[in-house]
């Protein structure tokens, strides 16, 4: 088990080693074009793949739906009264407690642990996730709600209407599901090198701050996810991806938008770095747990 949470971890980390080292060095690098790139094109695309390729029960998407929006209103609830315990920035720290990193992180721990139905089950998840996070997430980052803003990001029409594809049972030509894939498979590996430059600048005395809000959103994710399967009576496979996806580290996208609207972004950086080598250490313990 562990070579293969390895295998998942540690090319997070590494990916954003190279990007640190790159900016130590001083080579030049856009953050701010590669955000744009990420979030209008890689992003969609990657969303899209995802839910095209997606074999699930039009009733269980909606339970699982229904159940994912439970348990980010409820990082959304605990986050908040954290943060004004803490007397942080909302707007700064709350999208990083509320979003996890459920697609390269979630999708294939939820794979490993209960193969294609939990991969399906994982992507509803990540779908939720990624539609909340470019719509409420961008609007906690740049601190008001623009409904214009909202109407141009391209990740809302991607899952739209890839549900409805799926809905109906319609399948993309083959030309047009490839080039969507090829174009979402550079969304992670951009994101990361980005996260990496972030972390050259990083203070070694907001360290402790971060730290608990690793802690806060890895075991406040699992709680809450725990919670929410009772409520609903998931089934196991169910409830065991919406814990694994729930108690995820926080997601790189939270970086991005930190960055992109002067919000913290060191703090948000490091808080992914830390609670990604957090979840190595606790990955084993959740994988039991969900499978026990």
């Amino acid at each position: 088990m562990l070579s293969q949470l390895s295998a998942v971890v540690l090319p997070v980390l590494l990916i954003a080693g190279i990007g640190f080292t790159w900016a130590r060095m001083g080579r030049r690098f856009d953050s701010v074009f590669l955000t744009d790139i990420a979030t209008n094109i890689g992003t969609p695309c990657l969303v899209a793949h995802a839910l095209m390729t997606l074999e699930i029960d039009p009733k269980m998407l909606a339970e699982m739906g229904v159940a994912v929006l439970t348990a980010i209103a409820g990082f959304l609830a605990l986050g908040f009264i954290v943060l004004r315990v803490l007397k942080l920035s909302i707007n700064s720290y709350l999208p990083a407690l509320t979003f996890p990193n459920t697609g390269n992180m979630g999708l294939p721990l939820a794979l490993f642990a209960f193969e294609q139905e939990g991969l399906a089950l994982a992507v509803v998840y990540f779908s939720c996730t990624v539609t909340l996070q470019f719509t409420l997430g961008i609007s906690l980052s740049a601190g008001n709600l623009s409904l214009s803003r909202l109407l141009r990001t391209p990740t809302i029409y991607a899952v739209a209407i890839s549900i409805v594809l799926l809905l109906l049972g319609l399948e993309l030509p083959t030309w047009i599901e490839n080039t969507i894939g090829v174009l979402g498979d550079i969304t992670i590996p951009m994101m990361l090198l980005t996260l990496g430059v972030s972390l050259a600048q990083l203070k070694v005395n907001e360290m402790g701050r971060n730290l608990l809000l690793s802690v806060v959103r890895l075991t406040g994710g699992f709680l809450i996810a725990l919670a929410v399967a009772k409520i609903y009576d998931l089934p196991p496979t169910a409830a065991g991806v919406l814990i694994i996806q729930s108690a995820m580290p926080v997601a790189v996208f939270n970086f991005l938008f930190a960055q992109y609207y002067g919000r913290a972004h060191a703090d948000v950086a490091a808080m992914v770095v830390i609670s990604t080598a957090l979840s190595f250490l606790t990955l084993p313990l959740l994988a039991y747990f969900v499978l026990h």
